[in-house]
């Protein structure tokens, strides 16, 4: 039975289903916020990577994206999602650990660096390609918004806590061996995922005969490509994906190290405490949406999201008042990033049939986070060239102008998920109604 099929639940606090995925989802988010920091440090501290060198570490993160397009298509194929995701954890947790192995052995180099940023990449997009039909199946249509509000409320503590921890980590342990934390934290996630019940499609939906593979790719594509809604999201999270990479987490560490003059411990206090912003802005957005409306609230995420970077920019003096200019500029910039997340994951999970969800979130990565390497690798060549401050500007006033994408599409008019018909795949989407899977 789909989640959309199932009366809303009560709570979804009461949904044992609900609660070990939210939980494994936790703990990996946790994770990831220490390595977030901990690999830009390896590569400035222990290698003394250049600007270029430590973008070009962010882009390789995100790189694999660029197949999610046929990744998302042979995923459609696969009737157990949960394995998949289950497969992706324990792949990252063994990539991660090869680091402090290295480092043990006095062997860290920037090429390793650079295959675990790739590796781990990858693994991720096979997760969240599995991710949307393990969603919808798990969560009642009617609670998209609540559960999307809770994961990313998840996500928000994790920035709160994990720079903070992770600074202290890096200090007393050095960055390599605070990279086990983010492993542990996957083998968890990979446990408590597998614990969850349901998720994985009837008997019924997984004997439907196969197709082949570029042609579910193009059937994903195609179904981005024409369908109103999902064109101008696309559009719209592209262009900000690609401005605020231009000034990537990478460049953000470089900048509070080298211009600002922050310790590891001050750069994860400042992020962490700028982290609230996202926690209040995952709490509040359907509260937001409610009041404002589904769409609305996505075009106001698409500006509040990149312009606090100028004040990023402006931020100096004394590294009291760097680090505090740095986390007042991730607080609104958490807060943007939050509004725009929930309502648009909440929206695309409406209007996307099921059997085509990893096929169009294939489609929909190749093009939004494919953007993502090439705005890093933009950013380094800006930064080299033009400075660091310079950097963040133009990646404030760029990634704001995305929201051109939204106004003119019915996006501003939408106001609630239940207003949306029950999504129907186009007449010219072969097999588009039917599920994917074999």
């Amino acid at each position: 039975m789909n989640g959309e099929d199932r009366p809303p639940a009560i709570s979804l606090w009461r949904d044992r289903g609900f609660t070990r995925f939210w939980a494994g989802h936790s703990v990996s988010q946790f994770g990831d916020r220490i390595t977030e920091l901990a690999l830009p440090l390896i590569a400035v501290d222990a290698l003394d990577a250049s600007a270029n060198q430590v973008a070009w570490l962010t882009a390789l993160v995100w790189a694999p994206n660029l197949l999610a397009i046929v990744l998302g298509a042979w995923v459609d194929q696969r009737p157990r999602k949960r394995r998949l995701m289950i497969a992706a954890d324990l792949l990252r947790a063994a990539f991660l650990l090869s680091l402090p192995v290295a480092y043990a052995l006095g062997a860290v180099t920037l090429p390793h660096l650079y295959a675990v940023a790739i590796l781990a990449g990858a693994a991720g997009v096979l997760f969240n390609t599995a991710y949307p039909p393990f969603f919808v199946r798990l969560v009642p249509r009617t609670s998209y918004v609540d559960a999307n509000s809770k994961l990313s409320a998840s996500r928000s503590v994790s920035q709160v806590a994990g720079p903070a921890i992770g600074g202290v980590l890096v200090q007393a342990l050095t960055a390599p061996v605070a990279v086990v934390v983010d492993a542990v934290t996957f083998v968890a996630s990979a446990v408590l995922i597998g614990r969850v019940p349901g998720g994985d499609p009837a008997k019924a939906d997984r004997d439907t005969p196969a197709v082949p593979l570029l042609r579910r790719a193009r059937e994903g594509l195609a179904f981005v490509v024409r369908h109103p809604v999902l064109r101008a999201t696309l559009g719209c999270a592209a262009t900000v994906n690609f401005f605020t990479f231009v000034a990537g987490s990478g460049l953000l560490v470089l900048f509070a190290t080298r211009s600002l003059g922050l310790s590891a411990g001050a750069i994860g206090l400042a992020l962490g405490t700028g982290a609230t912003g996202a926690l209040l802005g995952a709490v509040c957005a359907p509260v937001i949406s409610r009041r404002l409306g589904v769409g609305r609230s996505i075009v106001a995420g698409a500006v509040m999201f990149p312009a606090p970077l100028a004040l990023a920019a402006a931020a100096g003096g004394p590294p009291w008042l760097g680090a505090g200019t740095l986390a007042a500029a991730e607080f609104l910039s958490g807060f943007g990033v939050m509004l725009f997340d929930v309502n648009l994951n909440s929206l695309q999970a409406t209007v996307i049939p099921d059997g085509l969800r990893s096929r169009v979130a294939g489609a929909y990565s190749t093009l939004n986070y494919g953007v993502r390497p090439l705005g890093a690798v933009a950013g380094g060549a800006l930064a080299t060239a033009a400075g660091l401050r310079t950097t963040l500007i133009v990646a404030a006033v760029g990634g704001a102008l995305s929201v051109l994408w939204l106004l003119p599409s019915p996006i501003p008019r939408i106001r609630t998920l239940n207003a949306l018909p029950g999504a129907r795949a186009p007449d010219d989407v072969p097999d588009a109604g039917r599920p994917a899977s074999t």
